[in-house]
């Protein structure tokens, strides 16, 4: 599964000024916002279970990248968002730092195999230095996807 299969360009924002999202939770509420309604989900809910996966562990893995995921009975497939916040983020992550990257995803419950495949897609395609610093250099959700759909088709 690509990330262009699951991200599409109305459900990524970049928050060049940081008006968005000032912490953790506001976060985790936009993502609710822009997953809800291809989740066809309540909003709450949404917020509610991304905070819940939270409370087991940080999913701010460092390097600037946060990648909160949830499942849920409602969705029907794999969704993802993007969140791009130049300024950086508190997201509690493992080193400490702020986060600039944040990868929203919901899948189906009943599809924990390809939910873990795609979270280990958006890992590695995360990894690389460079590809983090040209994502956040972006000005437009349209720039970030065209970004992210050229490196994960060379990514293979």
């Amino acid at each position: 599964m690509r990330l262009a299969d699951v991200l599409r360009e109305e459900r990524i924002l970049v928050d060049a000024g940081g008006e968005r999202a000032r912490d953790k939770r506001d976060v985790l509420r936009v993502l609710a916002s822009l997953l809800a309604p291809t989740v066809g989900g309540d909003e709450d809910d949404l917020l509610r279970w991304f905070a819940e996966r939270e409370t087991l562990q940080s999913t701010g893995i460092g390097d600037g990248v946060a990648i909160p995921h949830t499942s849920s009975e409602l969705a029907t497939q794999q969704a993802a968002a993007l969140l791009l916040f130049p300024r950086g983020i508190p997201f509690d992550s493992i080193d400490g730092k702020d986060c600039t990257i944040v990868f929203g995803v919901v899948g189906p419950k009943r599809a924990a195999g390809e939910h873990l495949r795609l979270l280990a897609r958006i890992s590695r395609l995360l990894r690389n230095p460079e590809t983090r610093r040209a994502l956040v250099a972006c000005t437009s959700s349209g720039a970030a996807l065209r970004l992210i759909t050229a490196q994960d088709g060379a990514e293979g």
